[in-house]
């Protein structure tokens, strides 16, 4: 074969440039370096060499000194001759110090490389354990795994990579890694051994040891499927356009009414606080540095949002309003709760992703949060649906235009009330309608900053409900 005169670190940079779950687009950076991990166990003669590389981008863009870096798992499958089948995965051509000229490709594409993972952690299950190898793959008792099946990656592919096995299991490839303990991992275990009716049920993980701070980096976690589950976020839409479609009729009068499956998920939220909160510590939150996080991503996002500051001294006093209340609990929360973060089974609400928020470092991550924070995503998600299906179902007239806002902000007000109620069983105190007002602020910046670098158009939808605070 004719290898590619592309450098293997320029394939990899463009492969990376081009993933969705690439969190530096837009951002000038070139390879630092490539490390191979180690090959994925329990391959096959007929099959690729799998290995798991450690790709290190650093930006160049001034932020933080222009020394900022990140580091990706990029799974590759290499190939001596060319798999038409994967030709939409292919990274690149290159002479390999270890395989030789390969034909590479991202493995989570691959049945036969991704069936390696497979048989890995059926091998961790029987207590077989690779000393040579430097990937460690764990299991939760009380599941067998089905080595029949093949693998299917999902096409709802956001910050990590999914990879369901038939019908049986799911495995989510972190993309994004830094040396630590995963909380994705580390409470979908709490919450599985508790027994909790509000995730789906982990199997096992892998991880291996970063060499340079001789810490456990979490590679990949595997999961009950829940393959009959409907998406949240796709019911919320689906409702949406049901009211939009009915020109004379209220939220609350329409057949495909999602004020119950709200009620639902704040029920399944509060139980799920509930047993976080009996399985890790609870603590209390320093409101002055609180305060003074929200204050300064508001200063952040402003020079990456200038139209933040028209809103700046709205935003502001709901943040100082924080500050004046009395010690508020903390806990280990979601992190990053969203409708696309729920599923619909036939035995209730899931939650599902509790790694956080991806742009947040791990450290940060880690840290106990007021549950309000995780109230407030699911507020700006039922919002965020309904304008979402407002600005897409078609063009009219302005009269037109001012009934799907005016219905839109009908189901948002809705739905928001049935998830509030149900989540605290009463009527929210003062102080705690304080900080779910910060935290619903505090989340809309966020989105702007969001927005403004990954869907510039929109940036409406955030800066209307800033807007709206502040009325």
């Amino acid at each position: 074969m004719t290898t590619s005169k592309i450098s293997p670190d320029q394939l990899l940079g463009s492969f990376l440039g081009g993933a969705r779950w690439f969190q530096g687009k837009g951002r000038p950076f070139h390879i630092a370096s490539v490390r191979r991990v180690a090959e994925v166990p329990h391959q096959v003669s007929t099959g690729p060499r799998v290995a798991i590389e450690i790709v290190t981008v650093q930006y160049a863009d001034g932020v933080n000194g222009g020394a900022e870096t990140e580091r990706y798992q990029v799974p590759l499958a290499y190939y001596a001759e060319p798999q038409h089948r994967l030709e939409h995965a292919l990274v690149g051509q290159w002479d390999d110090a270890d395989f030789g000229p390969s034909y590479v490709y991202d493995a989570v594409h691959d049945r036969e490389a991704m069936a390696c993972w497979l048989r890995s952690f059926a091998a961790a299950s029987s207590g077989e354990v690779d000393a040579s190898s430097q990937l460690a793959f764990h299991r939760v008792p009380g599941h067998e795994l089905d080595l029949e099946v093949h693998s299917t990656l999902l096409s709802a592919e956001q910050s990590n990579s999914s990879v369901a096995y038939g019908e049986d299991a799911l495995m989510k490839v972190f993309r994004k890694v830094t040396p630590g303990v995963n909380p994705d991992i580390a409470i979908h275990q709490v919450l599985t051994e508790a027994g909790s009716d509000h995730v789906a049920a982990l199997y096992g993980w892998l991880d291996t040891v970063d060499e340079e701070s001789d810490s456990v980096v979490q590679l990949a976690l595997l999961q009950q499927f829940l393959r009959t589950a409907s998406d949240g976020w796709e019911l919320a839409l689906a409702s949406v356009r049901n009211l939009l479609a009915e020109a004379d009729l209220h939220a609350d009068e329409v057949g495909g009414d999602f004020a119950a499956e709200a009620a639902r998920l704040g029920e399944a939220l509060a139980e799920t606080h509930v047993v976080l909160a009996e399985q890790f510590p609870v603590d209390t939150s320093d409101l002055a540095e609180l305060t003074a996080a929200m204050n300064e991503r508001l200063d952040d996002a402003t020079t990456i949002v200038p139209e933040l500051g028209a809103y700046s001294t709205t935003l502001r006093a709901a943040y100082d309003a924080v500050a004046a209340l009395d010690a508020v609990p903390i806990q280990r929360i979601h992190g990053d709760l969203h409708l696309g973060q729920t599923l619909r089974t036939v035995k209730g609400w899931k939650l599902v992703d509790f790694e956080g928020e991806p742009a947040k470092p791990l450290a940060e991550r880690m840290l106990p949060d007021s549950i309000w924070r995780d109230v407030a995503g699911m507020l700006r998600s039922f919002d965020y649906a309904a304008h979402v299906v407002e600005r897409t179902v078609g063009q009219s007239d302005i009269e037109g235009d001012e009934q799907r806002a005016y219905r839109a902000r009908e189901w948002s007000a809705r739905n928001r009330d049935a998830f509030v109620a149900a989540y605290a069983g009463r009527p929210l105190t003062a102080d705690e309608q304080v900080l779910l007002d910060a935290y619903v602020a505090d989340k809309a910046v966020y989105e702007c900053i969001y927005e403004t670098r990954n869907r510039p158009t929109w940036v409406d939808i955030p800066l209307a409900a800033i807007k709206q605070l502040g009325g």
